[in-house]
């Protein structure tokens, strides 16, 4: 491959770069081995990958050309081959690509195992917004790759996104033995209650400063892709089923958390057990829906959650405006807690992480009622600053990552 043929990639590659910032990054910058040879990063549309990609060359190359990203979405790979690229990059004395969205590429899971077989001296970085397509490509990398997956901002990323306040984040072990002082040592600093009241409509996503007033209804459009694309990519459903989908989540969006009655749900969308539950968890692994059981969740054992959520509290007010608050902070705990955490349904109180401690989620009049009893219990309270003992500020349950 001639080098004029790569320039319309080039040229793509130095206008993003042109465009990024090293002042914030986002949590799993860090946590990355970089050296591996080669690195998979999957995570919802919107949450950040592409930033840190492009992060990570600026800070690593004197000059940007001695790599070179490219989205594989990018109309240039419907007449020219990802195989071509690596031998020319090979040939050119790059030793890493750096590339965006493979799973738009056919065969992307086979390419990068013969890339990883037969150029030995190069590595790749990618990414994906596809979280259904990852979990079931054809051909195993595991034992080839290191692969991790990026969250949405939590809370004390948002803050710092914000330039609002920069603190490190406490493990969930420090936070309920010490919430107090931490608590005492942000609120002397920071007016929490507006920025939280902010994060919860539209924080979790880093796009939402790009489109301003637009983010509820591009928030909505990324629903759409993930039900009308990705879904059909991985799962064998009509157009009908796929209708049926879409219905699923804005009667859940209206309920959340929603304690499923299966039989009166599958009535509603005239479908069946096997196949709404197979729809249940596919919006789960895509991050939409986030399904709440007593046991370990098993995506190859189906079976009927306890509750449901949405994926986030974002996607509560894009899809259904009229969010109940209630609703609202039990959906925040599941979402922040859940990325470093187990998280499970109890039997009393509303959620037992890492089989260890118990928590009620309430608003500040919040009592121990239910719970009082139990050791290593607790109260996650809301439109509080700084708590008490065992109770702490719901708030502060996004700074765990």
């Amino acid at each position: 491959m001639e080098t004029i043929e790569l320039q319309p990639l080039f040229n793509n590659y130095h206008r993003k770069i042109a465009k990024i910032d090293l002042r914030f990054k986002r949590y799993l910058y860090e946590q990355i081995n970089w050296d591996v040879r080669i690195i998979g990063i999957k995570g919802a549309r919107g949450v950040g990958k592409t930033t840190m990609l492009l992060q990570h060359i600026l800070e690593n190359y004197e000059e940007i050309d001695q790599t070179l990203y490219a989205s594989l979405d990018d109309l240039w790979f419907a007449t020219h081959s990802l195989i071509d690229v690596v031998d020319w990059a090979d040939q050119h004395g790059m030793s890493r690509l750096y590339l965006d969205e493979v799973h738009r590429y056919e065969g992307w899971a086979e390419t990068l195992k013969n890339i990883y077989d037969n150029y030995p001296d190069m590595s790749i970085v990618y990414t994906s917004s596809s979280l259904l397509i990852m979990d079931n490509a054809k051909v195993d990398l595991s034992r080839r790759q290191t692969s991790f997956t990026l969250y949405g901002l939590s809370f004390r990323e948002y803050l710092s996104f914000e330039n609002v306040i920069h603190i490190p984040a406490i493990s969930i072990e420090e936070l309920l033995q010490n919430h107090v002082r931490h608590g005492m040592e942000v609120v002397k600093q920071v007016k929490v209650a507006s920025h939280f009241e902010r994060y919860l409509t539209c924080g979790y996503y880093p796009f939402y400063r790009e489109v301003g007033d637009d983010f509820a209804s591009r928030l909505r459009e990324t629903v759409a892709v993930v039900i009308d694309s990705d879904l059909p990519a991985v799962e064998s459903m009509s157009f009908e089923t796929i209708q049926k989908v879409k219905k699923l989540v804005m009667i859940i969006s209206e309920r959340v958390p929603f304690e499923p009655n299966m039989s009166e749900l599958w009535k509603q969308l005239a479908t069946n057990n096997e196949l709404g539950l197979r729809m249940l968890y596919a919006l789960d692994k895509a991050q939409i829906l986030s399904l709440l059981s007593s046991k370990a969740k098993n995506y190859k054992c189906l079976y009927k959650p306890d509750k449901i959520f949405m994926g986030n509290p974002n996607l509560m007010h894009a899809l259904c405006p009229a969010v109940n608050k209630g609703n609202e902070r039990e959906t925040f705990f599941n979402c922040l807690v859940g990325v470093n955490h187990d998280v499970k349904r109890p039997l009393k109180g509303d959620f037992l992480v890492d089989d260890k401690y118990l928590f009620e989620v309430g608003g500040k009049g919040k009592k121990f009622n239910q719970i009082k009893d139990i050791p290593d219990s607790f109260l996650a309270v809301d439109d509080t600053e700084v708590g008490y003992r065992n109770r702490i500020p719901l708030w502060m349950f996004g700074l765990l990552y």
